[in-house]
């Protein structure tokens, strides 16, 4: 057996799997958590005003990547609850529903930076702009995801049946991503683009990626603790809990 295929085999054991999370958790929430200062104190003393929004633009650093990051995490949180669904692992359940509330988060730091930048630009806190509001829909699929695994006492059925609705929900990530697009809209386009021309200067796009990376990482921890957590929890009273207490 190949050692990468290997390696995810013992990762789907659930003393492995501890050991790992405690492991790497702490580590990637200190890199990521320092990678964020370093992008904010950069976004915020060393890069200029914008000539057109001045200093209302800075919360693009941390907006833009937290949106990012609410559909991200949706998705991966959709995939690993499709596999939990299809081969019945359950480590997989248990990551896809440790994604919920972070991806809640993230989604809603995303609403509240959305509206605080809305204020200066558009005249108000909120419109019921397509982008705007689909990623409304998003907090609410998160929470419906969370209060669904919360309601179900048998931990296997929960997952599976908040993984459904995880599942099902995806098919909104490709109305938000084209939302602008799609209808009018007060939003602005994509500010930056991987595969495209940006609309910043090369010289402001520091901060931003890293704390695109910054939030990557640290989601990693995040996912890492909260799993662990929820992984102890299911298997209290095995014998390998009490030889590592």
């Amino acid at each position: 057996m190949h050692p990468l295929v290997r390696w995810f085999h013992q990762l789907g054991s659930p003393p492995y799997f501890d050991r790992f999370a405690a492991r790497w958790a702490p580590w990637c929430h200190g890199i990521g958590a320092v990678t964020m200062a370093v992008a904010l104190w950069l976004a915020l003393f060393r890069i200029p005003a914008d000539y057109q929004q001045g200093d209302a633009f800075r919360i693009l650093y941390v907006h833009v990547p937290m949106a990012w990051m609410s559909m991200a995490v949706y998705l991966g949180m959709a995939i690993y609850a499709a596999i939990a669904l299809v081969w019945r692992i359950k480590l997989a359940e248990i990551l896809a529903m440790a994604c919920a509330p972070i991806g809640a988060l993230y989604t809603a730091v995303t609403l509240a930076t959305g509206s605080i930048w809305g204020k200066p630009m558009w005249g108000t806190w909120w419109d019921w702009d397509p982008r705007l509001t689909t990623e409304l829909l998003l907090l609410f699929l998160y929470l419906g995801v969370i209060g669904l695994y919360a309601a179900i006492e048998d931990r296997r059925q929960a997952a599976r049946a908040a993984g459904f609705l995880a599942v099902v929900g995806v098919v909104l990530l490709p109305i938000i991503k084209f939302s602008v697009t799609w209808w009018n809209s007060l939003h602005q386009g994509s500010t930056i683009s991987l595969t495209g021309p940006s609309h910043m200067d090369a010289s402001m796009q520091l901060p931003l990626w890293l704390m695109v990376i910054g939030t990557h990482v640290w989601f990693v921890g995040a996912l890492l603790a909260r799993a662990r957590a929820d992984n102890l929890r299911r298997e209290a009273g095995k014998a390998w809990i009490a030889e590592t207490a």
